[in-house]
């Protein structure tokens, strides 16, 4: 039996993983031990303020050695906070893996009442050119609903000298990344005339405007980054690999015209 002691939690935003310590005692009789990835692990689920499963399973603790009857450990977990900011339960719960949770048989778990902001601390967005001033890009970036910064950003997006993207794209970035995504990916559409634009339509089919889709067959071109995140390239752009914390938005697009449609050299 379980005797959950003292937790610290760091602020919680969406989408982010932050580190929680928490201190269990064995108040029982028997000895606790994990062996591997069997045995007693801790973890953790999320809740809403209904008792619904947002998360249910979470990363897997194992105790560092046996701890007898009546000793206390200090375990660290890595604790990724829901989608989207608001309210919500983190339960810690002990699981005997392969077999049950230890609330399942009538052990209390430990559950914290968490508000989760948003990812980022305010709508700033900064742009990085690639490739060098252009006047198009110039007016699309002027022309948006959100005006994008230059200093202190909490994102950072990438375009090439030409894209032009329309006038709603700073704020669904903006969106995604409050909602607590760290890499969010536009739609792109290859305008232009003649053999080459059909060529460029051709290569950039699978970005086509959309839904939103955190599953995208990927990668991420001309994304949007948090800060600590920077760019790799595919298809001679600005891209991000998709995994667990990457959006594309197929809502937010982006005009490719087919001299911009590659990564200057």
């Amino acid at each position: 039996m379980p005797r959950f002691g003292p937790c610290s939690l760091e602020e919680q935003r969406a989408g982010a993983t932050s580190i929680a310590r928490i201190e269990l005692e064995n108040a029982g009789t028997a000895t606790w031990r994990s062996f591997g990835a069997d045995g007693l692990q801790l973890s953790y689920h999320w809740l809403d303020l209904r008792g619904n499963a947002i998360v249910w399973d979470g990363p897997r603790v194992e105790l560092p050695r046996p701890v007898a009857p009546g000793e206390r450990v200090q375990l660290d977990v890595v604790v990724r906070a829901p989608r989207p900011p608001g309210d919500y339960v983190l339960r810690f719960d002990l699981v005997e893996e392969h077999r049950f949770w230890l609330s399942e048989v009538g052990v209390a778990p430990f559950d914290l009442d968490v508000a989760v902001r948003p990812r980022i601390h305010a709508r700033r967005l900064a742009v990085i050119v690639h490739g060098g001033p252009d006047p198009a890009t110039a007016a699309a970036l002027a022309a948006q609903t959100e005006p994008v910064v230059e200093e202190a950003p909490e994102a950072v997006a990438h375009l090439v000298a030409g894209a032009q993207p329309a006038a709603d794209w700073a704020q669904l970035l903006l969106d995604a990344h409050a909602e607590g995504w760290g890499a969010v990916g536009p739609a792109l559409i290859a305008s232009g005339r003649g053999l080459a634009r059909r060529r460029d339509a051709r290569r950039l089919a699978a970005w086509a405007p959309g839904g939103r889709n955190p599953r995208f067959a990927g990668p991420l071109l001309l994304p949007s980054l948090v800060t600590g995140l920077a760019p790799t390239e595919a298809e001679r752009l600005p891209a991000f690999p998709m995994g667990d914390d990457a959006l594309f938005e197929g809502r937010a697009v982006v005009r490719l015209p087919t001299r911009s449609g590659r990564r200057p050299r």
